[in-house]
């Protein structure tokens, strides 16, 4: 199965490698084109416009693109995702509630108690059942202080580490009532670089398509690598524009990126994508999600 499961992932990776050149050299040719007054090339013609759009986020740096369209969330606006939220063995019962509390944010979600469960059995269950993504929550003296999010059948997987966390039913001089279920329309704020794309994409295909008349709002807000989660349901309280009222519903906490895997959860060997290097004399000075 590991052997099976390694070899897929290659493959894959070679085929998005081939891909994403293949996609890149088209992008400079219909940019070139255009810079220089001459025609497209007779074969782009047909996609020139949509090639030129994503042309725009070439990082000048490097001239390559840090999109990230590839076969990974290939299917993500045609289907809607299905998470599955578990927690550590053994969690506390602050951590369950938290668990509880997760959940309620994602549309079409389900908890899963851990029990005796191994990873690699939990993995294996969820990817026969079509599950799109599961989120792992941990805990330190009964404190929430991890969350991974792991993309199936292939990855990838991102690890955050939590702080901050302030429970639905923590937040005082609120009526919260109940919570709705409505797909929420997402925020993102500070996502420039290519890594922050990369964990905007990683976060955004968590969540289904919203309707226009959705009340719910969720924003990742990115300060100094720090990204901050809010959860509001606004309401309008006149006929004015600037007559809306927003009422927090909770949970709130800090998120840090931390690791990106190439590779589901269980799979101890796949290849690091990106991995927090802290102790480096400039690295407080580093912005690696862009932004301030």
């Amino acid at each position: 199965m590991l052997r099976r499961e390694a070899r897929r992932r290659r493959e894959y990776l070679y085929r998005k490698s081939l891909k994403e050149e293949e996609i890149y050299e088209k992008k400079i040719k219909v940019r070139d084109a255009i810079a220089a007054g001459k025609n497209v090339p007779t074969e782009l013609q047909e996609e020139a416009q949509e090639l030129f759009e994503s042309a725009n986020y070439l990082d000048s740096a490097t001239d390559r693109a840090y999109s990230h369209v590839d076969d990974e969330y290939a299917r993500a606006n045609e289907i809607d995702p299905k998470v599955v939220i578990t927690t550590s063995r053994d969690p506390s019962s602050r951590l369950s509630q938290f668990a509880k509390e997760v959940k309620l944010l994602f549309p079409n979600s389900q908890r899963l108690n851990r029990g005796n469960l191994v990873i690699r059995d939990l993995m294996t269950a969820c990817k026969n059942n079509q599950v799109t993504d599961v989120i792992l929550l941990s805990e330190y003296r009964g404190q929430p202080d991890g969350l991974v999010v792991c993309h199936l059948p292939l990855g990838p997987t991102a690890f955050f580490s939590l702080s901050n966390v302030v429970m639905r039913h923590d937040i005082v001089d609120t009526d919260l009532g109940t919570v709705s279920e409505a797909n929420p329309h997402l925020v993102f704020d500070n996502f420039e670089s290519k890594l922050g794309w990369r964990v905007k994409n990683i976060l955004k295909y968590l969540f289904p398509s919203p309707k226009p008349d959705s009340k719910r709002i969720i924003t990742f807000s990115n300060h100094a690598d720090i990204i901050s989660f809010r959860h509001h349901l606004y309401q309008k309280s006149g006929t004015r524009p600037e007559d809306i009222e927003l009422i927090e519903m909770g949970p709130r906490f800090d998120m840090k990126l931390y690791q990106i895997r190439l590779g589901t959860i269980e799979q101890s060997h796949a290849d690091n994508e990106w991995v927090l290097r802290p102790y480096m004399n400039t690295a407080h000075k580093r912005r690696a999600l862009g932004g301030i």
